[in-house]
Order: C-alpha cells, then structure tokens, then sequence
C-alpha cells in the first residue's frame, strides 16, 4: 500500500519525524534525478508536490502522476501554451513563459523541500495573508535571523545545522534565475554528501518513524 506525503505528514495525519523526512528528500530527489539525467529522452514532470510522492511502508518515495510529464526530445518539446501544474510549487519563469525544463521541476522540488522542513504547505494562510509563498516566507525569516521559526515544531529531534544546509540547498533550488539553480544530480550529490553522510546512524536506526 502507498501513502501520500503532505506536509509532514503520512498514514492518517501521522507527523513524521525528522531522520523519516530527510529519507524521503534523499528518495525523491533520486527518482527526479533519474527522470532529467538517465531517462533517454529525458522527462521533465512539471508537477513536483508532496501529494504527488508516495511512501510505502518502509516510508521509501516514490514519484507519481505522470499526466503532465513532457518528454525532451527536442528544443520545443516543453514548450507549452497552457501552464499546468500546481500553484504554489511552478518556478517563476515557468509561470511567465510557459516553458517547462528540468529546472522549473528543481525549483518544484525546492518548495518541497521547504515543506519537508516547514511542515506547512507552499500556500499556507499564516504566510499567504503577507502577500508571501513558502520561499518567500523562508528567505524573510532567514534574513531576520529565525531559523528556528522555519522548522516545523513537531520536529523536536532536528539539528539546526541539518536544517541550515537543507535550507540552504531549498534556497539554491528556488533560485528565482533557474540558470542559478543546481540540476538535480547536483542537488542529489549536496544531500548524499552534506546531510546523509555527517548522520547516518540516526537515520537508519531500526526505530519508528512517526513523532
């Protein structure tokens, strides 16, 4: 059986615990990384959510809905002249031109992670009513110096190193220049290297998931 990850959450609103987040940032940014850099041709999924990466019941993700994926076959095959996707996730650029790369999906994959960390949803009310999305709100946050006001409360065992680095990586990825943003096998690499590999045990520990 599969689960949709929202917000934090999976089987019947259960909160996740932190080590079961950064899992399912490293999972899921594999499964886009495999699509943009070892499909032939390569795919471009345009609608990178929570509700689109599924758990089973290891909590392993796995990437779903592929009905607005767009092949690259060629320089106009993610040209499109209806935007599709989900307000809240599209990168900038996307929005404006309706031109769909694997960097609109790495920017999607930015607010996702954002909402592994935030535990909120890119629209969420608290930050909407500021005329802000879920980037916007981070990067306020941050210049004012409140880390610890971004990360979701119920992630009572997660190192504000851990989550300065995802936060930084998110930042990368929402870059509002998406030739400033990493391709997702850079992305996958500072996850595999800067978060997974300084705290494995913890990550791995034969423990429940859920808070």
């Amino acid at each position: 059986m599969l689960y949709c990850f929202i917000s934090g959450q999976a089987e019947e609103d259960r909160e996740l615990k932190w080590s079961a987040r950064l899992r399912i940032a490293l999972g899921s940014a594999r499964g886009i990384a495999y699509l943009h850099h070892d499909c032939s041709p390569k795919i471009v999924h345009r609608d990178i959510k929570s509700s689109n990466i599924l758990l089973d019941e290891n909590l392993e993700p796995h990437v779903s809905d592929f009905g607005l994926a767009k092949l690259l076959v060629d320089e106009d095959a993610h040209v499109t002249t209806v935007v599709a996707g989900t307000f809240g996730y599209l990168a900038p650029e996307y929005l404006q031109s309706g031109r769909a790369t694997e960097k609109s999906d790495v920017y999607s994959f930015g607010v996702l992670m954002l909402e592994l960390v935030t535990g909120k949803r890119p629209t969420d009310p608290a930050f909407v009513r500021r005329g802000l999305n879920v980037v916007g709100w981070m990067n306020t946050l941050l210049k004012e110096n409140r880390l610890e006001d971004v990360v979701d409360k119920r992630c009572t065992d997660a190192e504000m190193e851990v989550v300065e680095t995802l936060l930084e990586i998110a930042a990368r990825c929402t870059d509002a220049n998406p030739d400033e943003r990493p391709t997702m096998n850079q992305v996958l690499q500072l996850l595999e290297q800067e978060v997974m590999s300084p705290c494995p045990s913890e990550l791995y520990e034969s423990q429940s998931d859920y808070c």
